[in-house]
């Protein structure tokens, strides 16, 4: 049996460090790949999804959690046993972006590690992190400042003994072939809808449902933690979402739209959404009714250009999925700058949109509503597409921090590798 001055204690911590992405349902699911022959003896907060070949330890009173090479990991779904709980656990790992919850934003469990009888060797750090969520890419671990403690009400702190972070980057292109949402337009002063452009999010029919069907998988059985390929409503632009733009009313001094998201997707509803949105007239917003909304800059501090919009807890947060009730709307009143505010060549609708942090697809520039007997102007489309191009988005990670906790250690020998 493995010596418990062999064990090590380590906290493992998971946040989401992007402003408008979530790590949805069914939720986080963190791998790595063992150096050494380590078995991992208990967890809380977390469990592996299996327990591998454990029978080198058939002498020991119990057997570890885990004896796998390469475990993976999964969080405890809500309402696990208080034993098993530790602080930020037990939501099934589904993470929250940092604008719309400043808590939820974090996941971590604890582990008690050791080696294989045949293996005495020091710890060394896992390798091949995977996040498993389409569309990360995770990076090994590297060493930073060990983690520091407070305790005594804040008069005392205590540090790890080691920690390291992995940072995983998202990847719309890695996480979906195709687009996942598509925008439409129209104007007060232009008769005609704007559409999504054709196939947007693809051309295959064979998956989509007509009015008033009903889906065949939603008469199946199903496991409601695992993620169910979208099934959504037969449309020419074949996606799961469609955000419509309206220029509603021009006053002497404000100008109003209408947004609204509709949800196509006939296997799910949409739970936290939001909308990014860059237009250059949101650095004089208004008022904004029935949703939430957060300024953003993600260029320079001076640029104030890109907002965010989400729904109202206990009311609109939950996009329900394809049917009368799916979908949500908002009006937003903006300030004119009468230096740069135009109706002219489609200068009023947005540069571009994400929904839940990924990127929709806009009707072309030369296909924007213009105004009555108003000639295309080339010089302004050219600075559109310009603008669109050289846009940053935010920093797409999540990291992951594996720390040595201190307390427990105390009482052991170990020596850093």
């Amino acid at each position: 049996m493995l010596g418990k001055s062999k064990m090590l204690q380590v906290l493992v911590k998971i946040e989401n460090k992007q402003e408008y992405r979530h790590v949805e349902k069914p939720g986080w699911k963190l791998t790595w790949h063992w150096v050494n022959k380590t078995v991992i003896w208990d967890m809380r907060g977390a469990e592996t999804t299996e327990q591998g070949n454990c029978s080198a330890f058939a002498s020991s009173e119990t057997l570890p959690h885990c004896c796998l090479r390469r475990p993976t990991i999964v969080d405890l779904l809500p309402g696990a046993p208080f034993n098993m709980q530790v602080s930020n656990c037990c939501r099934g790992g589904v993470l929250t972006s940092m604008s719309q919850d400043r808590i939820n934003h974090v996941s971590a469990f604890h582990m008690t590690i050791g080696n294989f009888p045949d293996d005495p060797g020091e710890f060394t750090m896992p390798y091949d992190f995977d996040i498993g969520v389409p569309g990360y890419t995770c990076s090994n671990a590297t060493s930073v400042d060990p983690t520091k403690y407070s305790t005594d009400k804040g008069r005392r702190k205590t540090q790890a003994l080691a920690t390291w972070e992995a940072e995983c980057v998202y990847s719309q292109t890695k996480s979906s072939q195709s687009p996942k949402c598509c925008v439409s337009l129209s104007a007060f002063y232009y008769q005609n809808i704007v559409p999504c452009p054709t196939c947007s999010c693809g051309c295959s029919s064979s998956n989509c449902v007509k009015p008033g069907m009903v889906p065949p998988l939603l008469e199946q059985k199903h496991d409601p933690h695992v993620e169910v390929s979208p099934v959504v409503q037969c449309t020419n632009h074949m996606c799961p979402i469609h955000i419509h733009w309206h220029v509603k009313v021009n006053y002497k001094k404000y100008w109003r739209v209408k947004i609204t998201a509709t949800n196509l997707n006939t296997m799910r509803n949409y739970s936290d959404w939001n909308l990014v949105v860059l237009h250059p007239n949101l650095n004089n917003v208004t008022q904004v009714f029935s949703f939430n909304y957060k300024p953003m800059t993600p260029l320079h501090k001076s640029i104030n250009d890109t907002g965010m919009f989400w729904g109202l807890k206990f009311y609109n947060d939950v996009l329900l999925q394809a049917g009368e009730l799916g979908n949500v709307q908002t009006e937003i009143l903006l300030g004119k700058d009468m230096g740069s505010f135009t109706f002219k060549d489609g200068w009023a609708f947005p540069r571009r949109i994400l929904f839940n942090g990924d990127e929709c697809v806009m009707p072309s520039p030369d296909d924007y509503p213009r105004l009555p007997n108003s000639a295309s102007s080339s010089s302004g489309v050219s600075s559109f597409v310009f603008i669109r191009i050289m846009f940053s988005p935010f920093t797409c990670l999540i990291v992951v921090t594996f720390s040595c906790e201190p307390a427990l250690l105390k009482a052991f020998s170990w020596t850093m590798p």
